[in-house]
């Protein structure tokens, strides 16, 4: 191309020689040169043209794609919602059907159960009763041969049999399909109450379990503080009188292990601290005092009544060992 434009201004040059203007060869020169400017312009133009367009063209493309990409996500989303809710319909559906014939199986069963004679009682079993009677207890229970075995209510049944002071706890078994056992854990009377000329058998737990003419060779506490309307089966001493059963069962626990305790008759316990066993086959009486220094007070007093096994009299062993006191018998003069 620089060529061509050099020959042709050469072409010019010689033209002017032969008698053309200069001047004209100048615009001439600068005519193709604005065309060829122009030229290159117009190419530059009509490339970026191309450019622009091809990238509109991929803009909207990707704009399109888009578009339908997100069209496609939310179709499928609305689908997967669908989908979810009808699931979803379909497992309550389902839970309701299970619970419907679940609730007809119970109730068929309940229905059957407490209708069918082979649910009906045929057998009370009592166990563990050693001082209640088995028929005793069956009767308190209220229950009954030949009734069904469902329709008792087992807390009213327990709460019968535990109106005897001596039922501490009760547990109630239905052996399927027509037997009751009745577990029961009895309390046991250790001690007899002097009360209003009879006596009150009461356990460790100071629980009155019976009122009786005899004492049944029970040990005999003589000077409770309980008034005597409140001496009822069922019922227990006073907070005095409880704290002083638990003095007792110190004294006697500690008589045991001196093989004393069966030799004891009675305890007095009329003043707190001031406590006092009678021992009836010896005609002694033996004063303790409080509880402090039990097993030295009761080898002395053993020491004692051997000694003097002949003579009725009182044994003082209710002093301060700690203190130089010293044991003494005292015998009885008729």
């Amino acid at each position: 191309m620089a060529k061509k434009t050099k020959e042709s201004t050469l072409n010019l040059y010689n033209l002017n020689s032969e008698g053309v203007p200069h001047e004209e060869l100048e615009n001439e020169i600068k005519k193709k040169k604005a065309k060829e400017r122009e030229k290159r312009i117009r190419e530059a133009k009509e490339k970026q043209l191309n450019e622009d367009f091809d990238l509109e063209t991929d803009a909207v493309i990707k704009m399109t794609n888009r578009n339908r990409i997100q069209k496609e996500n939310q179709k499928i989303r609305q689908i997967s919602k669908q989908e979810k809710k009808r699931r979803k319909k379909i497992k309550i559906i389902k839970k309701i059907t299970k619970t419907i014939l679940l609730l007809g199986i119970v109730i068929g069963g309940i229905i059957f159960a407490t209708t069918s004679p082979i649910f009906y009682i045929k057998d009370i079993q009592v166990l563990n009763n050693n001082y209640i009677s088995s028929d005793t207890i069956t009767s308190l229970s209220g229950l009954k041969k030949d009734e069904n075995i469902f329709k008792f209510n087992k807390i009213k049944v327990i709460n019968n049999i535990k109106q005897n002071a001596y039922i501490e706890n009760v547990k109630i078994s239905r052996k399927l399909p027509n037997k009751i056992e009745i577990n029961v854990e009895e309390r046991v009377a250790t001690y007899s109450v002097d009360y209003m000329g009879k006596y009150a058998y009461i356990n460790t737990q100071g629980y009155i379990l019976e009122i009786s003419e005899d004492s049944k060779s029970m040990p005999i506490i003589q000077g409770i503080s309980t008034e005597e309307n409140e001496v009822v089966e069922g019922n227990r001493l006073n907070k005095e009188d409880l704290q002083k059963l638990e003095d007792i069962i110190k004294i006697m626990d500690v008589a045991t292990e001196n093989n004393l305790n069966e030799k004891v008759t009675s305890i007095d316990i009329t003043k707190k601290n001031e406590y006092s066993l009678y021992l009836e086959s010896e005609q002694k009486r033996i004063y303790l005092g409080d509880t402090s220094n039990l097993s030295t007070k009761i080898l002395y007093a053993i020491a004692i009544i051997e000694k003097e096994a002949s003579k009725a009299g009182s044994v003082y062993v209710n002093g301060d060992f700690n203190n130089k006191f010293q044991a003494y018998f005292r015998e009885s003069i008729n």
